[in-house]
């Protein structure tokens, strides 16, 4: 200890200047920020939905309580369009609107029962590092290029009791390995956050569904559910909203039948 007021105490030694951030971790950063955009934007659209729907239901009638739908979809979903259209490739692997549901809100500006073209789908992705730096966003672009995605659909199905609103959005993809990846990322991401509970497991398809529920909070009125999966070069996202508490059995259940639709789409069509 220095106890002479005028001897100078000896100055610090500089910290050194951090290095930069290895090109790896930056794409995680940007990675990263796009599915927090995506994910925030789905989640507000069918919350706004679900306010509405939720509110201006019949609490009187014996009917608005919820009962588990039975998933019998009828057997030519093609010549019926509330049940979802079945003119393209992609919309026929969507899962037909089941019995007790209809189809539900707008996903974003692509309605309710839309698709893009993997050109379109892109782009969109690309809007969502508007926000990023130059050097960021350009390397947030070229990952995106690198998913070669041949086509989006989208999907969102309204219990006729107006208790459980459920968008799936279908990511269709020519790398295999890169839809894995994708998979691996988003539930990954959804655990590091550790504020999500969790949510309901997928029967038969455990490995390849990963299932997130909002964080518990007793002055909410709406309780929601969010799903990642994947099948072969198909990449699934679901949000659920309802009334708390969700059940998430019924959750569950759909998204069990759009991916056993995929599998085995002679039982589900």
């Amino acid at each position: 200890m220095n106890d002479d007021p005028t001897t100078p105490a000896p100055e610090a030694a500089p910290e050194a200047a951090p290095g930069p951030a290895p090109a790896s971790g930056r794409k995680r950063v940007a990675g990263r920020v796009a599915v927090a955009v995506l994910l925030l934007a789905a989640i507000g659209g069918a919350a706004a939905y679900t306010k509405v729907t939720v509110d201006g239901a019949d609490r009187t009638s014996e009917a608005a309580v919820w009962q588990k739908p039975a998933h019998k979809p009828g057997k030519d979903p093609a010549g019926d369009v509330s049940r979802g259209r079945a003119s393209t490739q992609l919309s026929r692997l969507l899962l037909p609107v089941p019995a007790g549901y209809r189809l539900g809100p707008d996903v974003g500006e692509h309605g309710n029962d839309g698709e893009l073209s993997g050109r379109a789908a892109t782009d969109e992705m690309k809007d969502t590092g508007r926000g990023l730096a130059g050097k960021e966003r350009r390397e947030l672009e070229q990952r995106i290029d690198k998913l070669k995605i041949q086509g989006v659909a989208v999907r969102s199905y309204a219990s006729n009791q107006n208790d459980l609103v459920i968008d799936t959005q279908m990511l269709r993809m020519k790398d295999k390995k890169g839809i894995r990846d994708l998979y691996t990322f988003q539930a990954g991401l959804f655990e590091d956050m550790g504020v999500f509970r969790d949510g309901p497991k997928i029967s038969g398809h455990r490995n390849r569904a990963s299932c997130f529920r909002t964080p518990k909070d007793e002055k909410q009125r709406l309780d929601g559910v969010y799903c990642v999966a994947y099948e072969g070069e198909l990449m699934f996202s679901f949000t659920a909203w309802a009334p708390a508490p969700i059940d998430t059995s019924a959750v569950a259940e759909l998204v069990k039948d759009q991916l056993n639709h995929i599998t085995s789409p002679g039982e589900y069509i």
